[in-house]
Parts: structure tokens; C-alpha cells; sequence
């Protein structure tokens, strides 16, 4: 058991989903679920996808939505409610189980797998031209999600509300781009018509002069 746990509490219900899970390992699904839950460790898989998408996608306003998002998770989940709720993890508490993967050595809740996973997926799925990754993106992240508990390393609230908030952190960083988007192209028109105008007077002028001087 860790020395220090934190605050301990669950539902009882908790518990007997987790160690359902525990009672369905075999060596092949766990072999799948340890790759499956690993790509979500410090949000990897998901911050190099956001790399990709901002160097192969026309439209980078899907990548920089995914990267904000991934910022709110960051600063929501991993430094504040973690740190604020302190939750004990699941196998901090019953330490009999053994583990698929390396004992935790942050707080349980929410989780920050599921968090960032749905913030990226969620980010993608939001954009029409990019609806069938985003659908297979919400796919692998709802695996991931899933994946914690099968490791027993979460309880299904932590990922629940890491979903929720996931969620929550993908649309609002997509009203946020979007919304910068928008002022961004405002300037560039209201900038392309003042300079039309100035340089159509320049050139008025311009062209006054030789007409005058050819005169």
C-alpha cells in the first residue's frame, strides 16, 4: 500500500466492476490492452497526432483545437484536480491485484488518459471535413478510457468525469480557435480592402501624372 494514498472513497458498486474486469483476463486480451492503454501515457499518441495534423492538414484550425484542448486537460486535470481532490488509486488500495502496467504515482481522479483522450478525439470529431477520423479517434479514446479499469489502475467515476471533462475541453477550445479564426480573417479582409483602396488611389494618381506628363 502507498505510503501516502491520499483520501480514500468509492462507491461500493466500484469495486465490483473492477474486479469484473479482473475476472476476463487472459494473456492475449492483455497483451492488446496494455498497447491499447499505453498509448495514452502522458498523452503521447494523441500530442503526436496533433503534430501530424498541423503539418499534413489544409485546414490547421482541427490541429491548433486539439492542441488547446490537450493544454486544458493538462492544466484542469493532471495539476489541478488531481492535486486537489488527491483520490486514491484503486490499486493503492487493494494491493493484492497484480498489475498489467507500473503502479501510478499521481492521483486517481479524473483520469487523465481519459481526459486528454477524449479532448483530442473529440477536437477532430467536431470538424465536418474530418468526421470519419474524428469517429475512429472517439473510438480508440473510448478503448483507452476503458483500458484504465481493465489495469485496474482507475475507478469508473475517475473515467467518467475525465470523459465529461475531455469533452467539455474539446468544444471549447474549438469555440476558442474558431472564434480566432474568424477575427483573424475579419483583419485580413478589413487589411485587403484598405489596401486596395490606398494603392487604387496611388495608382489613380500615379497614372494622372503620365497621362499629364504624355499630354
Amino acid at each position: 500500500m502507498i505510503a501516502n494514498m491520499g483520501n480514500v472513497f468509492y462507491f461500493n458498486w466500484e469495486f465490483d466492476l473492477l474486479y469484473w474486469f479482473q475476472s476476463i483476463h487472459n494473456p492475449i486480451l492483455d497483451k492488446i490492452v496494455v498497447v491499447i492503454t499505453s498509448l495514452g501515457n502522458a498523452g503521447i499518441f494523441w500530442i503526436l497526432l496533433t503534430l501530424v495534423m498541423l503539418i499534413v492538414c489544409k485546414d490547421k484550425k482541427v490541429a491548433w483545437t486539439s492542441a488547446l484542448a490537450l493544454l486544458f486537460s493538462l492544466l484542469v486535470i493532471n495539476i489541478f484536480l488531481k492535486n486537489t481532490v488527491m483520490r486514491a488509486r484503486p490499486c493503492w488500495i487493494d494491493d493484492t491485484i497484480p498489475l498489467l502496467v507500473k503502479n501510478p504515482k499521481d492521483y486517481s481522479f479524473p483520469s487523465g488518459h481519459s481526459s486528454a483522450s477524449f479532448a483530442s478525439a473529440v477536437s477532430i470529431v467536431q470538424y465536418a471535413k474530418y468526421r470519419k477520423q474524428g469517429i475512429a479517434a472517439v473510438v480508440l479514446a473510448a478503448l483507452i478510457a476503458v483500458s484504465r479499469m481493465y489495469v485496474f489502475v482507475h475507478f469508473p467515476t475517475d473515467v467518467f468525469v475525465g470523459t465529461i471533462l475531455g469533452i467539455i475541453e474539446a468544444i471549447l477550445a474549438g469555440i476558442i480557435i474558431r472564434f480566432i479564426y474568424r477575427k483573424l480573417e475579419e483583419r485580413k479582409t478589413l487589411w485587403a480592402k484598405n489596401f486596395f483602396f490606398t494603392n487604387r488611389k496611388k495608382c489613380t494618381l500615379t497614372l494622372s501624372v503620365i497621362f499629364v506628363i504624355l499630354k
